[in-house]
């Protein structure tokens, strides 16, 4: 590698890279850094060596399904929360009924999401997962009407924090983060 590519310099641009954008960084976007082709190995020792660096701070580097980037740790974020206050967005239940519906058994129809849910699916409903970048039609099932087929985007892994659908928690751990509606009426009286 040419002197402005030595490892050293190659993590200080990585890293600068990494604070100044609020997007994940791929392999592909960290060689777009330089003019010099560098091997994908050389770029993957320095994000390894970063996160070493950072492994004792209270950021960290993960890799998300769209490349890395710094996060705080989990561990401080109730006191980061502190500087800005305000609410991140609020959706209703069946907004996050077909979000689970679409996560757990991609690729789907509405007409299948329907099905699960018992009740038809809003427009708006899909509207808000497709506008957050959550949801994508990935084709059209071979069936008369040709009806799409929706999964989850990379956004909607980055933004959960995860690098795969692997890594989303088992189904039935979900059950017991949802109070039913009866239990919620009856903590309320």
């Amino acid at each position: 590698m040419a002197a402005l590519t030595t490892h050293s310099h190659l993590k200080l641009v990585i890293e600068a890279a990494l604070f100044a954008t609020s997007e994940p960084l791929s392999i592909f976007d960290i060689k777009r850094l330089f003019d010099v082709e560098l091997p994908a190995d050389a770029i993957r020792k320095a994000v390894a060596d970063l996160r070493h660096d950072w492994q004792d701070r209270g950021i960290e580097l993960v890799e998300l399904a769209s490349g890395w980037r710094f996060r705080v740790r989990p561990e401080f974020m109730g006191h980061v929360d502190r500087l800005n206050p305000e609410k991140p967005p609020r959706y209703s239940r069946a907004v996050m009924e077909t979000l689970a519906i679409i996560a757990y058994r991609q690729p789907v129809t509405r007409g299948d999401i329907e099905q699960i849910r018992g009740v038809s699916v809003s427009t708006n409903v899909m509207k808000a997962l497709e506008t957050r970048g959550w949801i994508d039609v990935i084709g059209y099932k071979e069936v008369p009407g040709r009806p799409g087929l929706y999964a989850t985007t990379k956004k909607f892994l980055d933004d959960l924090g995860l690098n795969s659908l692997k890594d989303l928690p088992p189904l039935a751990e979900l059950g017991q983060l949802v109070i039913p509606e009866e239990s919620r009426i009856e903590q309320i009286e």
